[in-house]
């Protein structure tokens, strides 16, 4: 679908995320066993045809352009076109210092990037929304809906995906610069809403924004249930991962694993229940870890447990030490930490 054009807002700071962005952004967040909250969104364009994109980026993305790259996972490495990382410095000196206020300001910042866009649509996504989008579909009906009356539902929350005409996005884009406007949700949507046409497409799958730990752990664990799964990972619209390049994972004679996502690389010699691994996770003999969230790396010795918690990258838990949260208030271990 080469009419649209991507933008994914990568640059925001979640503080009740706490712990787990104080290296990286919201969007760069582990989620799922294998993947990063960020590809969704650009597996979401790729599945919809669009293969321009641009990542409006800001403080800590550091993890953010090791795992991207070129965007060759997503078939977005091209000499025109394809994936374009738009950090502040690029543009404005000032941005590169202080936090964007809002996505219009933001979009300010990287204003000679917008000139480039080819399309004639663009969809404006966050990076840390967590959902499989039939983003063609919500084009054709963003086209076919023009002239028709606005629809307004109610009682949904919105998922912050925006499908405008690139002109458009432009003029609304100088106009908020010209104003030292800089909310889109403030200065454009409510303060323009009689001037614009607005429509709205209803998405009654699985959608996750990660905003805070909470909400974190409970949508995350919601994926031990097979039909949300099956409803994310749907095989006509595949979500595409950075592999880990590792080994299958081992399970040892005594080791134990029920109603868990474990991904490659991982050794289990203890019990695991009810739990999701990233890559390379190591539970040893006697250990037993329940309802927990394991980033990639971490390490729980013999005889060691573990009940709600999270662990960042790299996290070792010492033998015999028990760490013990709750599913309303799950613990979060920083990446590194020895216990």
């Amino acid at each position: 679908m080469n009419r649209m054009h991507g933008i994914i807002f990568a640059y925001e700071q979640r503080g009740e995320l706490r712990e787990l962005t104080e290296r990286r952004t919201a969007a760069s967040m582990p989620f799922g066993g294998r993947y990063r909250a960020v590809d969704f969104a650009l597996s979401n364009l790729l599945n919809a045809g669009v293969t321009d994109v641009g990542m409006v980026l800001h403080g800590r993305y550091q993890s953010m352009l090791d795992h991207v790259g070129s965007g060759k996972v997503w078939d977005m490495s091209r000499k025109r076109g394809g994936l374009h990382l738009l950090p502040p410095f690029n543009y404005l000196h000032e941005w590169g210092v202080t936090p964007f206020r809002g996505k219009m300001e933001a979009l300010a910042g990287v204003r000679d990037y917008l000139n480039e866009i080819r399309q004639d649509y663009v969809v404006l996504m966050e990076g840390d929304l967590v959902a499989n989008l039939p983003l063609a579909d919500i084009l054709e009906q963003h086209i076919r809906t023009q002239e028709t009356d606005m629809h307004q539902p109610r009682g949904y929350r919105s998922l912050d995906v925006f499908v405008m005409s690139t002109d458009l996005l432009r003029s609304l884009v100088d106009e908020c610069q010209a104003r030292d406007q800089y909310s889109f949700r403030r200065d454009v949507l409510q303060a323009k809403q009689d001037l614009l046409h607005l429509q709205s497409y209803t998405f009654s799958g699985f959608a996750a924004q990660i905003r805070s730990v909470q909400e974190y752990y409970d949508r995350s664990m919601q994926l031990l249930d097979k039909e949300i799964r099956e409803d994310l990972f749907t095989s006509d619209r595949p979500i595409r991962a950075k592999g880990a390049d590792k080994a299958s994972t081992y399970i040892g004679p005594d080791g134990v694993c029920l109603n868990s996502l474990v991904a490659e690389g991982c050794r289990i010699e203890g019990t695991v229940v009810n739990s999701i691994l990233f890559p390379g996770v190591t539970v040893e003999k006697g250990a037993k870890v329940e309802d927990c969230i394991l980033f990639r790396g971490t390490a729980v010795r013999e005889a060691a447990r573990l009940s709600h918690v999270i662990t960042d990258k790299h996290v070792e838990l010492l033998p015999g030490r028990t760490m013990v949260g709750h599913t309303a208030y799950p613990i979060v271990i920083a990446k590194g930490s020895v216990i």
